[in-house]
């Protein structure tokens, strides 16, 4: 076999292999030997077939594998005796080849860099963190306690205010200025009797809640309304209608008492659990807020120290991944308003940077997990992959085989596993300096994602 290296451009190197003819028939004939001792032909005992016969049925369905199996073996010969790391699969086309004569094909492709590991050490990061206050923990608990109200009848004789409930017979008729009155006949689904509305509440036609507030138990009175355009019936939808309301009934929410027993209603052993059980949830919030905030600075520390050279075919398919997401966006009106406005051109150019600082991040972080040898356990995936079970319940255990018939999808599991425990390394290595900041100033922002 002949190899001729090609000029390098870059992570970019190419090779044109020639492999003689002498070395294709000699590979053809053994493998065609192999089949004369196994193919069953009417007319010859087996193993007796001639090697003219099996050659005129075989030969070029054999010819085609071996063919296959040069390239394959030539590619990945290259790519050892040099100590080649490609980026992605090598591309490999074929230049000329005819029975009997030498098979030529070229070999195309982009090897990962070489990554300067950064000093850990000399990276210096602030990371906001926040301790949850007593004044928090009681509006959690105060919450909790209004989203388990129970509603009261209210005896005294008034109007009713917002957060009042009040239940209501109504009568729902379409505008028609042809008909007597002004109004259609009840339009379906349009009556009903004993509903419970809530003053100010959500899911009723817009204005229909509003106009009940001021009413009063026995009194009745017209509410007009327009149905939304984007109404679920739609011989209703973007139409006029009037409701006549008559309040039967008016009920006020009273708070749950916060004791022992609330706590016990929500399966905890008392007050203090439960205090212990918020303190512990927003905490962890807050944590995972913070990490979030020191994560970014981290990944924008080592962004601003790498310079190396990233495999432009990585970011190619990087930067598709994330067009195809643009223009799906685009489409169904969801583009963000910060990109709105853009041409074309100006949003490329901005997702091409980003795809290529994902991939310098993802190459980076991927080498210093292989130098320091940070690997992700058999233990940690089956957490992950019981975890991700757990969000469908009564699935679980499909969820399971699921993973289990798929590679692919540990893949995408073991992904931020690696990821998380990278950045723990560095973050172990860098200069960490704490700040206690309100929560308000706790950065939501997500991380930018590195692999």
């Amino acid at each position: 076999m002949q190899v001729t290296e090609q000029a390098a451009e870059g992570l970019k190197r190419g090779f044109s292999v020639v492999v003689p003819a002498a070395d294709i028939a000699a590979a053809r004939d053994k493998r065609l030997a192999a089949v004369a001792k196994e193919v069953r032909i009417p007319g010859f005992r087996p193993g007796k077939v001639p090697a003219s016969v099996v050659k005129q049925r075989f030969g070029q369905s054999v010819l085609g594998e071996v063919l296959d199996e040069q390239v394959q073996s030539a590619t990945r010969n290259v790519i050892e005796e040099r100590g080649l790391r490609p980026a992605l699969q090598p591309k490999v086309e074929l230049v000329k080849f005819a029975e009997g004569e030498d098979l030529e094909f070229t070999i195309e492709l982009e090897q990962l860099p070489e990554i300067p590991m950064p000093d850990f050490s000399a990276i210096e990061l602030e990371k906001p963190v926040t301790k949850v206050s007593d004044d928090e923990v009681t509006k959690a608990i105060e919450g909790i306690a209004a989203r388990n109200r129970a509603m009261e009848d209210v005896t005294e004789e008034r109007a009713a205010t917002q957060g009042d409930v009040v239940v209501t017979d109504f009568e729902g008729r379409l505008v028609d200025e042809s008909a007597e009155g002004g109004l259609a006949e009840p339009f379906q689904g349009g009556t009903g009797t004993d509903m419970p509305v809530e003053i100010g509440g959500a899911g009723f036609i817009p204005g229909f809640a509003e106009g009940l507030e001021g009413i009063k138990v026995g009194e009745t009175r017209d509410v007009k309304v327009t149905f939304p355009a984007e109404y679920g019936a739609a011989e209703l939808a973007g139409k006029d209608a009037v409701f006549k309301l008559t309040a039967k009934k008016l009920q006020k929410p009273v708070s749950a008492t916060v004791d022992d027993d609330f706590a016990k209603k929500l399966g905890l052993a008392d007050v203090a659990e439960l205090k212990t059980r918020i303190t512990e949830s927003l905490q962890g919030e807050y944590d995972q807020l913070s990490r979030l905030n020191v994560k970014r600075k981290l990944l924008d520390a080592l962004s601003a120290q790498a310079s190396f050279e990233v495999p432009q075919g990585m970011v190619d398919a990087e930067f598709a991944q994330i067009w195809q997401r643009i223009e799906a966006d685009q489409k169904a009106g969801r583009l963000d308003d910060e990109d709105k406005g853009k041409d074309e051109e100006t949003l490329k150019s901005e997702y091409r940077a980003i795809a290529e600082r994902r991939i310098r991040l993802g190459l980076l972080l991927s080498e210093i997990g292989r130098t320091n040898n940070i690997q992700v356990t058999n233990e940690e995936l089956t957490n992950a992959m019981r975890q991700e079970a757990m969000r469908y319940p009564g699935q679980e255990r499909q969820v399971i085989e699921f993973f289990q018939k798929n590679p692919q999808s540990i893949e995408n599991l073991r992904a931020p596993l690696f990821e998380e425990k990278v950045v723990d390394f560095m973050l172990e290595l860098a200069k960490v300096t704490e700040k206690e900041v309100p929560a308000g100033e706790l950065s939501a922002e997500p991380a930018e994602a590195a692999a």
